[in-house]
């Protein structure tokens, strides 16, 4: 089964019902919520997704939501070394490192990204939404 880190682009693209972007991105989250495959969100992406969802929708709906993210998604943690090999990746975005150290360290087959030009030297495997819809698809 394929093990995969969802970037903060894509839930907020299913949260926030962005089309056109919504539709790839559910069916991607989808994907984990009947088991077809394992969905990660890195530990700063949780707390991330809470304040901008807390500012959005107030404190008590976003606690709501962050509750929903944490039954269906596992969190890829975040600790020194993760933040080393972070750095070390010298990116200009040091969110977007983050994410991708995270993922290698959790041993994820791949990013899950709107955005995958963001993560031109990543150490691991980068897809959109719909590219990683068919990689599972062809997984079964």
């Amino acid at each position: 089964m394929k093990r995969l880190l969802f970037d903060v682009n894509v839930v907020f693209d299913v949260l926030l019902d962005r089309q056109p972007f919504a539709d790839d991105s559910s069916a991607a989250w989808a994907a984990v919520e009947n088991a077809d495959a394992e969905g990660l969100l890195s530990a700063h992406a949780i707390t991330t997704l809470h304040y901008l969802n807390a500012k959005a929708v107030g404190p008590r709906q976003a606690m709501q939501t962050t509750d929903a993210l944490l039954s269906v998604f596992q969190v890829a943690a975040i600790d020194d070394a993760v933040l080393r090999s972070a750095v070390a990746l010298g990116w200009k975005d040091f969110e977007d490192a983050v994410t991708a150290a995270a993922a290698r360290r959790a041993k994820c087959d791949a990013v899950v990204t709107r955005n995958p030009r963001d993560f031109k030297r990543t150490p691991v495997t980068v897809l959109t939404p719909a590219e990683a819809l068919a990689w599972i698809e062809t997984s079964r």
